[in-house]
This record gives C-alpha cells, sequence and structure tokens, in this order.
C-alpha cells in the first residue's frame, strides 16, 4: 500500500467561519499508519491517513484534542490505533478500541495506560464487534470507566433499545443515529433517543452527516433536523466529529471539514457549541478542562 499524495487528500483549504474556543476536541478520526495490514471482514485500505496528515487537518480547523477511532478496516487488530495514541500523547488524544469479549483485563490495563477510553459496538456491514457481544464487553470496560460507542442504522432502533436499556456504563450513539435515510425529527425512533438521553448514562454524536443525509451538504438540512432537536433536548449530552478521513465514501463525495464543523453555527449556540467542542469531551474523555 502506498500513500496517496497529499495534494489529493482533504487536509487543506479555508478556515471554518466558526472560531474554535481553546480545547475543542474532534471526537471521531480514523488513522491507517504504514504497516498496517486490513483484517479479513473489515473493509480494504484505500490509502494512508496519518498523525502528520491530521495534524494538518486539526491546525485549519482550530482543534486541539483528537479522539481516535478504531477503524473497521483493522477490525480487532488495535496495535495502529495504539501507535497512533502514542505518537499524539494522552495529554491531546484518547481512543476507542475494538474490544472482543474475551480481551484479557491485563490487555484493556495497557490500553488504557495509552488513552484508549471507549470500546466500538458496529452493528452495520464490516463492524469488528457488534451488538452481540455488547453485554460481555461493557462487563469488561466497567471497571476501566470506559463507554460503548454504539453505531447502527437508526431506522432500526427498535433492535436495539432494549441492549440499550440495560448498558449500565457510559455509551454513545453515533454518526447523529444515522438513519438510513434519514427520518423527520418528529419521529417516534428520535422521541426513544431522547429518552435514552433522559437515564443519564446515553450520549449523542454528531458525525459524518454525509453518508446518511439525502439532501446533501453543506447544510444536511434533513440529518441536521434531527440534530437541532437532539441539541436542543440534552445539551451536555452532545459531542461533535469530522469522522476524517471519509473513507466510508467516494473521494468525489468527500466532505469539506470546515463545513462540518460550521453546521455548528446553524445547530447550536455559542454556548451550546462550547459544550459541544470543550465540556462535554472533557468530561467523557477525562481531558483536562480548559480555562
Amino acid at each position: 500500500m502506498t500513500a496517496i499524495p497529499a495534494n489529493t487528500r482533504p487536509l487543506d483549504g479555508p478556515a471554518p467561519r466558526l472560531e474554535t474556543p481553546p480545547g475543542a476536541t474532534d471526537c471521531h478520526i480514523h488513522l491507517y499508519l504504514p504497516g498496517g495490514a486490513a483484517q479479513p471482514g473489515g473493509p480494504a485500505i484505500a490509502q494512508l491517513a496519518t498523525v502528520e496528515d491530521y495534524r494538518r487537518v486539526q491546525a485549519r480547523l482550530g482543534l486541539e484534542r483528537v479522539v481516535v477511532t478504531q477503524p473497521n478496516a483493522y477490525q480487532r487488530d488495535n496495535r495502529a490505533l495504539l501507535e497512533s495514541l502514542t505518537q499524539l500523547g494522552t495529554e491531546t488524544a484518547r481512543g476507542v478500541a475494538a474490544v472482543a469479549a474475551d480481551t484479557p483485563l491485563e490487555r484493556l490495563r495497557e490500553w488504557h495506560d495509552k488513552g484508549v477510553r471507549g470500546a466500538r459496538i458496529m452493528n452495520l456491514p464490516g463492524g469488528a464487534v457488534t451488538h452481540a457481544s455488547m453485554p460481555e464487553v461493557e462487563r469488561l470496560i466497567r471497571p476501566f470507566g470506559w463507554h460503548l460507542m454504539v453505531q447502527f442504522n437508526g431506522r432500526h432502533l427498535d433492535d436495539y433499545l432494549e441492549g440499550l436499556r440495560r448498558v449500565e456504563t457510559d455509551y454513545f450513539i453515533d454518526h447523529v443515529g444515522k438513519f438510513m435515510p434519514p427520518v423527520s425529527a418528529d419521529d417516534r425512533r428520535v422521541d426513544a433517543i431522547l429518552r435514552l438521553l433522559d437515564r443519564g448514562n446515553a450520549w449523542f454524536k454528531l458525525c459524518a452527516a454525509y453518508e446518511a443525509s439525502v439532501t446533501g451538504g453543506p447544510a444536511w438540512d434533513d440529518v441536521g433536523a434531527i440534530a437541532r432537536r437532539v441539541i436542543a433536548h440534552a445539551p451536555d449530552r452532545i459531542l461533535w466529529g469530522s469522522n476524517w478521513p471519509h473513507v466510508g465514501v467516494p473521494r468525489e463525495q468527500y466532505p469539506d471539514d470546515a463545513e462540518q464543523l460550521d453546521v455548528l453555527l446553524d445547530w447550536a449556540s455559542p454556548e451550546t457549541q462550547r459544550r459541544i467542542l470543550v465540556d462535554n469531551p472533557a468530561t467523557l474523555y477525562g481531558f483536562p478542562t480548559a480555562s
């Protein structure tokens, strides 16, 4: 595998209109390092996405902190994730790993020391650990104070509701619920998400609206309507992530990362923007509170 030249990748461009506060956090990126190999069951790796590449994106967007999510391509091989966290440093980076139900506790302790704070549950094609293993994974991670990162097609929420209600640790619903295609903001399944948030251990991540939207960017109005309702209901339970480097869609469909950040200008007030970008990630991931 060879790296795609930087000038064909979404690294640079105009700064966002949103002026990010100190401690602003991108809560969802993926990194693909030299030497890492795709594992059986996951998608192919089409291009590298290194720490150096992301630092350019991070600087452009005015972000200081980042959460690296285990890519589906690597399945349960977390070595590239752990190497990424070593390069980024625990002062400003955290990780979400693929945790199997039989992962030894000593290994989890090692990952915790490197900055891992969550376990990925993926109920879409290519997912390394699915909802079926979620109870066992939760029991493993609970002593470490980790959370579950749960992704599914929100239209199938009924299939997962009972399992989510049983979760005792923190968890978040990923990708704006990833309704494919989007539903109306007053849909009963959005109602159900709000009730989950009211239970006190659920969070909701604004991420990759472009993957589900039918209306398209830069506003992603159909997904945005869902986002606005959830933000208004639980502003202290919302996270934001870029989903960089956007490998789930063809290159011509890559979003502009500045535009992804700028949706917060329309979706949330300045006070809530700070909660989403700084305060909420600091609470969930244990980052130092920005002054």
